[in-house]
């Protein structure tokens, strides 16, 4: 009788940069016991350096060719294995762990007066470790278990604020919806499983193909409610309807984290689960990823188009719908990748990078005029050139990219490439809808652009001194922007040559 061996080969390397990130939390956590409250920042910048650490561990993999967790009763070069850090996990976590430090430089401020620090680095470096590990996972088991560490911790960032009814609000309906997608998720996952008996997804792949017949619907229903768990997290319509209310009840830092971490992981998970686990279902997912997309982007953008100037919040309620409707032009080239081939997914991951940059970098604006402006208005815009100049100039660099005008133009190409995507794959109807919806966001994002430019209603006060880390990241975020616009090459060649 053989004995089978079931040890599985561990890369401590590959699996670095999301592990560093969690040796970190627990390190802050329990340095917060310790740290007396006058120090309280030093837990902050040991955040910082530790997301800063994680990306450079990020170099070491360049290759893209490090599997780990591999069952060894197959030939290395076949076993299944749970985790991969080929050249699309390395961008993704690149894009995760950068959004993540970006969050963490805004949030400094915010810890020292706000916030429990302790609590909140903690509950921020471990999302950031889930949302690095997400697209490494090459098991529905690892996807769901990073899935849920990333999103368990936002719960709580989102109502970190003790005493204020309205991120309590936020934080719980986040929490409903994100727990009502998980059931489904797992749901779908356990018929899948059932059907197939693995769990990997390049197995799955190919044993989807033999499935019996009388276990076809169990296989069925499992890939469609696995797609709508993944739709609810990647905030497609209709299942966004908790991103207003969430990215107004908390904290700023967390919202600019929210719309660009939490979009990447939902949309990583969901190429994860299309493209390499259930290609046999194209014909089904790729119809219902078009009609999604098209849905998607046009109530994000009328959302957007009918906020008022003067309501309280209204630009972070116009950068929440904003978020929306840039998720409906993310899911283009996934619908397109059913149709053609899984080159596509390039032109997503491309997207995702250009709209992390300067979405992180409108919200840091957004930060920074927060402290002279509490409720946020758009109007409280109006003569920002007048009173900060440099300030202005780059968040209307920020809105040009996010509206896809020069000179923003990595957001143009980033457009262009996703509208190609659609015009390749045959999906002339979903291109059409892709431009009147850019249209109709140039409409706004013009809008507000303008009002940064024009002469202020009332002698504006002295401004406050920024500090430094915000003006850190604001300016970060605006050099990356302008190098990608002055070689947009870099990200389209960079991010098309990703995908496993």
């Amino acid at each position: 009788m053989t004995t089978t061996n079931l040890v599985q080969s561990v890369d401590w390397l590959a699996i670095a940069p999301p592990t560093l990130t969690a040796v970190v939390a627990l390190a802050v956590l329990v340095a917060d016991l310790f740290v007396p409250a006058r120090h309280k920042q030093l837990l902050g910048w040991t955040a910082i350096a530790g997301l800063v650490a994680s990306i450079a561990l990020l170099i070491p993999l360049r290759a893209g060719d490090r599997s780990t967790f591999c069952l060894t009763t197959e030939p290395a070069a076949t076993a299944a294995c749970s985790y991969t850090a080929d050249r699309f996990t390395l961008v993704l976590q690149f894009l995760v762990l950068g959004g993540a430090l970006l969050t963490a430089l805004l949030s400094l401020s915010d810890t020292k007066e706000k916030l429990p620090a302790g609590e909140y680095w903690f509950l921020l470096l471990s999302s950031a470790a889930g949302a690095a590990l997400l697209p490494a996972s090459r098991d529905l088991a690892t996807l769901v278990v990073a899935l849920e560490v990333a999103s368990l911790p936002a719960f709580a960032l989102v109502g970190l604020r003790r005493g204020d009814r309205q991120s309590s609000e936020a934080a719980l309906k986040f929490f409903l919806s994100s727990v009502t997608a998980t059931a489904v998720t797992l749901l779908g996952v356990s018929f899948v499983y059932g059907a197939t008996g693995t769990l990997h997804l390049t197995e799955l792949a190919q044993r989807l193909d033999g499935v019996p017949g009388q276990l076809e619907t169990l296989a069925q229903a499992g890939v469609a409610l696995t797609l709508v768990g993944f739709a609810f997290k990647t905030a497609a319509v209709p299942f966004h309807f908790w991103v207003p209310d969430t990215y107004v009840g908390a904290p700023l830092p967390v919202a600019a984290y929210l719309s660009v971490v939490g979009k990447a992981v939902g949309f990583t998970g969901l190429i994860l689960v299309t493209v390499v686990a259930f290609p046999s279902y194209a014909d089904v997912w790729g119809p219902a990823l078009a009609v999604l997309a098209a849905l998607t982007m046009t109530v994000g953008n009328v959302a957007a188009l009918r906020q008022v100037s003067t309501r309280a919040w209204s630009a972070v309620r116009l950068l929440a719908w904003s978020s929306v409707a840039q998720a409906g032009y993310l899911l283009v080239p996934i619908a397109a990748a059913a149709y053609s081939s899984d080159d596509q997914i390039g032109a997503t991951v491309a997207y995702a990078l250009m709209y992390a940059v300067v979405n992180l970098g409108a919200f840091a604006v957004v930060v920074l005029v927060a402290r002279t402006h509490p409720e946020n208005r758009i109007a409280d815009y109006r003569g920002l050139y007048a009173g900060r100049p440099v300030i202005a100039l780059v968040m209307g660099f920020f809105l040009l990219n996010l509206a896809g005008l020069p000179p923003g133009i990595i957001g143009l190409f980033a457009k262009v490439t996703v509208f190609s995507a659609a015009v390749d794959a045959g999906l002339g109807w979903l291109a059409v809808v892709m431009g009147i919806n850019v249209v109709i966001g140039l409409y706004y994002y013009l809008r507000w652009t303008a009002l940064l430019f024009r002469a202020p209603t009332e002698e504006k006060a002295a401004h406050a001194r920024v500090p430094a880390p915000i003006t850190l990241a604001v300016a970060a975020a605006a050099v990356v922007g302008v190098v990608l616009s002055g070689y947009p090459q870099f990200a389209l060649r960079f991010a098309a040559t990703t995908l496993f």
